[in-house]
């Protein structure tokens, strides 16, 4: 449970945490951005030294982010095994009924690394930003939706509360998990079915805990008379800076580089 990394936040001193968190967030849609747009091997090398570089301003550890890779190995597995076996195209290699062709090899590594660029990058975003600048972050940049009557600063306060619970309850999941181990259950022996009902001692008490903290979050943030973000003010409002507008800029190009090579060189 200690290995979900995204949600947590990383406190050091790097040029990625002195960044505004609405430049953090534009990078991240324009990196997601970039590995859905193509195929393409080429855009894939680019994508890799960007995000390369990136942990490296970051400051932040790297096996702290690999570790953020351990929950989605399972599913990366099932979908790389779709993508091998299930893929028509022209055959590479068969044995009994499963046939394995150049098209299924190729979308099956493109979306292995597909995955875990995309988990890193969301990772990163959550690890520089703290949940406060996360939230100012989110309310200016979706300001725009206001002219539709939207309630942006309560979507994003949702959204923030949302990455803040979940370090908070994979932490209550381990203790919950090593006081049932304590009295004598076991979650490691037996098929796939039986493991499933053993986490029904785990979910129950998780369930009615989440509740109560969401209950005392309210309770907590009524006390201090919040109402939503009508009339409210920033006691640190968001100036973009120097490194802000360069930033832009680097996105700027890179998103360029993704486009022109993924139209103008298919390899």
């Amino acid at each position: 449970m200690m290995d979900i990394t995204f949600g947590q936040y990383y406190q050091t001193e790097s040029r990625l945490h002195r960044l505004d968190p609405r430049v953090k967030l534009a990078g991240t849609l324009i990196f997601i951005f970039s590995l859905f747009i193509t195929q393409n091997i080429s855009c894939y090398i680019i994508a890799t030294i960007f995000l390369i570089c990136v942990v490296l301003l970051s400051n932040v550890p790297p096996l702290m982010i690999l570790k953020g890779m351990k929950p989605i190995i399972m599913i990366m597995l099932i979908t790389v095994l779709f993508n091998l076996f299930l893929t028509p195209g022209i055959p590479m290699v068969s044995f009994w009924r499963f046939t394995i062709t150049e098209e299924g090899a190729k979308n099956a590594a493109f979306t292995a690394v597909r995955l875990m660029y995309l988990v890193t990058g969301s990772t990163i975003l959550t690890l520089t930003t703290s949940p406060n600048n996360l939230t100012d972050g989110m309310e200016k940049g979706l300001g725009f939706l206001k002219l539709f009557k939207l309630p942006v600063h309560e979507i994003a306060m949702m959204m923030s509360i949302a990455l803040r619970f979940i370090p908070i309850l994979m932490e209550e999941t381990d203790k919950i998990i090593k006081a049932q181990t304590a009295r004598g259950a076991d979650f490691e022996s037996g098929g796939m079915i039986r493991r499933a009902k053993a986490l029904v001692p785990i979910l129950v008490p998780l369930f009615v805990s989440a509740f109560r903290r969401a209950n005392d979050l309210a309770l907590a943030m009524e006390a201090r008379c919040y109402h939503g973000g009508e009339g409210r003010t920033k006691m640190k409002p968001l100036i973009y800076k120097a490194w802000d507008i360069r930033a832009y800029v680097v996105l700027l190009c890179y998103i360029s580089l993704i486009i022109i090579f993924a139209i103008y060189n298919p390899i």
